[in-house]
């Protein structure tokens, strides 16, 4: 009997394939059961004793109509955002519950939060005209040039007096004090004086406010646009800068947006540490350096960290001090417009690592400066311990506040408008989703461990508005969410009551090779493990897979290539003599682990900056404990440049796995099948789209004439190979024969066939290779299937 569920599903896995196991139904069962696939039984029943951290489960087919007269029937595709833009959603009658029946249990929780949702947004619209323009709030906060001077407003309902200091004033704030309006904003009027600004371009500026205790401090505003500090002051703080460079001076862009990839294949990369020298590099040097080669490698999506101005470099950027303003470590806005633009020259979109889970608790230099023991709802942070998170140390946003909505909103709109960013990628969702922020909490499935009194709803709520605004500003956007709960309707649109994330990262797949990588021999991988964590996710919401991010190689872990290989990365890496067992077995997995998740995980891809030639170092940015040095902070870009190393090999599959993606198109096929999963043999064989794939993970093992299942007939050749020699393999795949297919059983009789695929054809599967076999499209072929007989 067959188990496959090919139409709602992003995987199916046949009987057959999991003969070698012992569970196998039942751990296809769970995985469905994670993607809403399957519902439980009734308590007497699921409260048994199991084997498995799920309860048990029997299959549940939907069954969607997609024509009928519903409020979420439309004739558009989901990729068609901007007829969907318009489409409110109805708190009633939840759209997500026609994709998955099994939330109707969480019913009252999901139409609570969409209503809260819809009242907020139409508070939104009543006072502000739009959501579009409230997140306008740059054009009124901070500082803004009217046709005769300069205006700044400032929210700070907690001060008690307010000036606005500066290079301009000698930073004595006596003449230019600042009033207040019944809402906590104060505002100041700066005339131009002979015709010209008062306050130049690239000044130094502050705000300067009396506590309640009478003291005065002097802080960065929150809407500041670039800070910098002092280069010849250690640990000196962070200073405010006037930016408004003379039309000469500005960058303007010359190149459209690229149009929105089918499926991302993303390179994620941290400019500062982008140089191969031990230094910070500049938005310039990795526009015209890093750029070409993220493009040769065939990526088309670029997702830039560190981005938004955090005064302490080795918290990676997460811990954000100025929200509005670009690092300045690698130069000023108009530098990283430069960068932009360049990356849509190339036809790469621009992804930001945006951070709006929590900020650096800084006081000097860090919106954390405007808490100054005032009620939370005068603050941009829950007070108390509530605004505090306990592992980062950084402070939690309130998002019930008018003026926390407004700046966040805001904050993505300037990121999309001022500097033509695609999309984002927002870090640390589950932090915002739940009230423990995930913190000691172990997440089964249960989807009541997702609604209830531990959801964080105002965050929710936020997340809702902050998509539909992306969204709606712009429909071909890109949005990922970080998150490693797996919230269903996470990536589900807003409009059918759902979060309205386009694509969550895969964030289970790195931690389960780091554990067969640290744990396991090679003999004890399960293959039916490793298919299980690959396709474990939701049908219906998109992930992002990668199996390995900048997590994996910070200071403290390992990269997967140093994980492999060790110290022989050192010494065994050039390629004028034989390469030891360990580089050979190394190299092999290295490519088999990339592409099996990329070609199983997803329906996206993300590599980190040079993890696609097995960079052998950690990240280890410069702090006290080694000496601040920046000798671990960079990348080795000449280990991949240098042609008699063996890196080149590993760079080399990269970028044939990516073209192998823009030529047949496979992250975005819905066919999904695993038609093999060989615990003895250690063979996995599945389809994804036309494509065949056959993974081999024995350590010795290679099999001649080892058949694998198709679905349609014909002749099949190699399109992509693991062991040819320019991946550093022993090209022992004649890449010229055809393997043309045999019909298998009965037809129409599923169960009959080879491993439940209707054809098959044969191979030669070397150890520890990979292999994809396109099926040939020959003209006489299909002539002759379309002539009639008779």
């Amino acid at each position: 009997m067959s188990y496959c569920l090919p139409l709602l599903s992003s995987l199916s896995v046949s009987a057959p394939a999991l003969r070698h196991t012992k569970a196998g139904l039942f751990s296809f069962l769970n995985c469905a059961h994670n993607r809403g696939l399957v519902k439980p039984l009734p308590d007497s029943v699921a409260n048994e004793k199991l084997p498995f951290k799920h309860s048990l489960i029997r299959p549940h087919i939907f069954s969607v109509n997609m024509k009928a007269k519903h409020d979420f029937a439309i004739s558009t595709t989901l990729e068609d955002n901007s007829t969907l833009t318009s489409i409110e959603v109805d708190a009633e009658n939840l759209g997500i519950f026609l994709v998955d029946s099994s939330l109707k249990q969480c019913r009252d929780h999901l139409t609570y939060r969409t209503k809260r949702y819809l009242e907020q947004k139409k508070l939104i619209d009543n006072s502000e005209g739009s959501l579009e323009e409230f997140a306008q709030g740059y054009l009124k906060f901070g500082f803004n040039r009217e046709h005769d001077g300069i205006i700044y407003r400032e929210w700070a309902p907690a001060a008690q007096e307010a000036q606005l200091i500066g290079d301009f004033n000698g930073w004595d704030g006596s003449n230019h004090k600042m009033k207040r309006n019944v809402y906590g904003v104060w505002m100041i009027k700066i005339p131009d004086v002979g015709g010209k600004s008062l306050i130049s371009h690239n000044s130094k500026v502050k705000f300067r406010f009396k506590q309640c205790n009478g003291i005065w401090v002097d802080i960065i505003p929150a809407w500041i646009k670039y800070a910098t500090v002092d280069p010849t002051r250690f640990a000196a703080p962070y200073d405010g800068i006037y930016w408004d460079p003379p039309p000469s001076e500005r960058y303007t862009f010359k190149y459209p947006r690229p149009a929105k990839p089918s499926a991302p294949r993303i390179y994620e990369a941290h400019v500062g540490m982008s140089s191969s020298e031990p230094r910070i590099n500049s938005y310039k040097e990795f526009a015209d350096n890093i750029l070409p080669r993220i493009k040769e490698n065939n990526y088309n999506t670029v997702q830039l960290m560190a981005v938004m101005e955090h005064s302490y470099y080795a918290s990676f950027g997460y811990h954000v001090t100025n929200f509005f303003a670009v690092s300045s470590r690698s130069g000023t806005p108009e530098d990283l417009k430069y960068l932009i633009d360049t990356a849509h020259r190339l036809g790469l979109q621009v992804l930001m690592d945006v951070v709006h889970s929590h900020a650096s608790n800084n006081v000097t230099d860090g919106l954390n400066g405007f808490d100054v023991g005032q009620s939370t709802q005068e603050s941009y942070f829950h007070i108390g311990e509530r605004g505090y998170h306990k592992l980062w140390d950084s402070r939690l946003f309130n998002y019930a506040n008018w003026e926390v909505l407004r700046f966040l909103l805001s904050n993505l709109r300037w990121w999309l408008e001022e500097y033509k960013f695609d999309g984002f990628r927002f870090d640390g969702v589950t932090s915002m989703l739940y009230h423990h922020h995930g913190i000691n909490t172990v997440f089964t499935g249960n989807y009541r461990e997702y609604f209830s009194e531990a959801t964080d709803v105002d965050a929710v709520v936020y997340l809702m508005l902050a998509n539909r605004l992306v969204h709606n500003i712009l429909p071909n956007t890109t949005i990922i969410a970080e998150d490693v709960s797996g919230m269903p309707a996470l990536c589900r649109p807003v409009y059918e009551g759902g979060v309205g994330f386009d694509y969550r990262l895969a964030m289970a797949i790195p931690d389960k090779w780091i554990d067969y990588l640290k744990n396991k021999k090679d003999t004890e991988w399960s293959m039916e493990d490793i298919v299980r964590s690959l396709t474990n996710r939701r049908y219906s919401e998109k992930c992002v897979s990668y199996a390995e991010s900048h997590d994996q190689a910070i200071v403290g872990d390992k990269t997967f290539a140093f994980l492999l290989m060790d110290i022989e990365m050192y010494s065994g890496m050039s390629s004028l003599r034989p390469a030891s067992p360990v580089v050979e077995r190394g190299i092999a997995l290295h490519k088999m682990i990339h592409f099996i998740t990329m070609a199983l995980g997803g329906e996206g891809y993300l590599n980190f900056m040079g993890n696609e030639f097995g960079h052998p170092d950690w990240i280890d940015f410069p702090r006290e404990g080694n000496g601040w040095s920046y000798e671990k902070c960079r990348r080795q870009w000449d280990l991949v440049d240098t042609d008699h190393l063996r890196y080149k090999f590993m760079n080399e599959f990269d970028r044939a796995m990516n073209l192998l993606d823009d030529k047949f198109s496979f992250l975005t096929s819905t066919k999904q099948i695993v038609s093999c999963i060989d615990e003895a043999d250690k063979v996995i064989v599945f389809e994804r789209g036309d494509l065949v794939f056959v993974f081999n993970f024995h350590p010795t093992n290679t099999y001649e004439g080892y058949k694998v299942g198709c679905d349609l007939p014909g002749k099949y050749r190699v399109a992509l190979d693991s062991d040819a020699l320019e991946f550093g393999g022993h090209g022992r795949v004649d890449h010229d024969v055809d393997h043309f297919t045999s019909p298998e059983g009965i037809p129409g009789v599923p169960e009959t066939n080879f491993n439940n695929r209707p054809n098959s054809f044969k191979v030669l599967v070397p150890a520890r290779t990979c292999l994809v076999y396109y099926r040939v499209e020959e003209k006489n072929q299909v002539q002759m299937e379309m002539e009639d007989p008779l």
